[in-house]
């Protein structure tokens, strides 16, 4: 997955530094919220809110936030409103896409993704008609210098079912239902990580320069509209752009 856990890389330490990390922040809180929501404030007992919370940590949000985000929908109806919506689409080049956002409006959310697919010469699909170019699977992304057999060891016995070397930046990936368990195994190991389930794609697709610059202005436009929590592609990240 060449590429692709270097843009996870990148996506976190950009975030670190980005402006708009109040924008970023509101949207994990609108996760962990409606993980409370769905399955209640016990941590210990919501598989849902550990992973909302541990990709907050990921992106270096406060505790604060987190235990005010955790406290605001235990106490309130916030969060209850929101729902998951799953877009899927093209964009230049025929590239898929899948876009994951929590809503409380169908219609402004659909609106807007629409939008944001058009004005780059893209298009919205049906439900279906990329979904099954990617599979769902809980990513780990070891960041640093990393002991490839200590990490296999690890990662296997929390029960990884792959770990792959993408010059430097190890990637491994499990089961959606055993990522709490791999995630929380390779972190204690002293690795320095970020974490997610995210939607894989099964191969990549190569596109010259000038077609992913567009495709990464399409991916920068559905990232910044509030109700999109995550954007899921298939094509392959030129070296030169991942410089950048």
């Amino acid at each position: 997955m060449s590429g692709h856990s270097k843009w996870s890389s990148i996506k976190h330490k950009k975030a670190a530094t980005d402006k708009k990390r109040g924008q970023l922040f509101s949207k994990l809180s609108r996760a962990i919220m409606v993980a409370v929501k769905e399955g209640g404030p016990n941590v210990g007992d919501n598989v849902a809110l550990q992973n909302a919370i541990a990709k907050a940590r990921d992106f270096s949000m406060p505790k604060d936030n987190i235990e005010r985000a955790i406290e605001r929908a235990s106490a309130s109806t916030d969060g209850a409103a929101f729902e998951t919506v799953v877009y899927e689409g093209y964009g230049p080049g025929g590239a898929a896409f899948v876009v994951e956002a929590l809503t409380d409006n169908r219609n402004r959310t659909a609106s807007n993704v629409r939008a944001a697919f058009n004005k780059a010469g893209g298009s919205l699909g049906q439900s279906g008609s990329v979904a099954f170019l990617f599979d769902r699977l809980g990513v780990v992304v070891v960041e640093g210098d990393a002991d490839e057999d200590e990490l296999m060891l690890v990662a296997a016995e929390a029960g990884a079912d792959d770990i792959a070397d993408d010059d430097g930046v190890w990637q491994v990936t499990s089961e959606p239902t055993a990522f709490a368990r791999v995630r929380a195994a390779v972190e204690e190991a002293g690795f320095t990580i970020a974490a997610d389930i995210r939607m894989v794609p099964k191969s990549l697709s190569e596109v010259d320069e000038e077609t992913a610059r567009k495709l990464m202005r399409l991916v920068d436009g559905l990232e910044e509209d509030d109700d999109v929590q995550e954007v899921f592609f298939n094509f392959e990240i030129p070296e030169a752009l991942l410089a950048e």
